[in-house]
């Protein structure tokens, strides 16, 4: 199938109560849809990467009690997972979609990745801050940035870096979102556009080495 978009129906099968009732919508409804998402951007991520890309709709395997208030797809440099690598992400949730960059807290290089952040912030945060729209989420689960770059200092901005270290937990995300209610009015080559714009402007984040 191809993407053809999300419904408000869609957006709602965050409401419904229960982990096994929820996980079965998700499965039926979100997943097919994030998996035809994967298939149509990959060959534009893998341009903007510079190399090889892989598309990993979210199995929710850890999870057994709890259902999850969000499900994406992710898009790394490893066939065998993202984890371990900065990705991008396209997230749905209740509250609407999400398009990320993201370091997270199982990344295999922390440091060195911070440290390549520090090398090349004085000719990324300029690009960056003057980004239409583009937010740091303190939690790559968050639906709504905590804050827009433009309203941030150019060396507050250059210090988010360091919340990948911060704690075992640190991550560092950057992006943009789009409500539910705007989402729903979207055609599908919305959401691509949407997608290519905030992947290649972050693209330079996800090369740092």
């Amino acid at each position: 199938m191809s993407f053809t978009g999300f419904t408000p129906s869609d957006f709602r099968v965050f409401d419904i109560p229960g982990f096994t009732p929820r996980m079965e919508a998700i499965k039926t409804r979100i997943r097919p849809k994030l998996e035809a998402m994967g298939r149509e951007l990959l060959p534009d991520v893998a341009r903007v990467g510079g190399a090889e890309a892989f598309a990993h709709v979210a199995k929710h395997a850890r999870r057994t009690v709890n259902p999850p208030d969000d499900t994406w797809v992710a898009f790394a440099l490893d066939r065998r997972g993202y984890k371990k690598h900065c990705h991008f992400k396209v997230a749905v949730s209740r509250g609407g979609v999400r398009f990320l960059f993201e370091a997270g807290p199982e990344h295999a290089q922390k440091k060195r990745w911070v440290a390549a952040w520090k090398r090349h912030t004085r000719q990324l945060v300029p690009v960056l801050r003057r980004a239409k729209g583009l937010g740091w989420f303190k939690d790559e689960h968050d639906g709504a940035p905590s804050a827009i770059l433009t309203d941030l200092p150019a060396d507050a901005v250059a210090r988010l870096g360091d919340e990948l270290l911060r704690t075992r937990d640190g991550q560092f995300v950057l992006g943009r979102c789009v409500s539910a209610e705007e989402a729903t009015k979207w055609k599908p080559r919305e959401y691509a556009r949407a997608a290519r714009e905030t992947f290649h402007l972050l693209a330079p984040l996800y090369r740092l080495r």
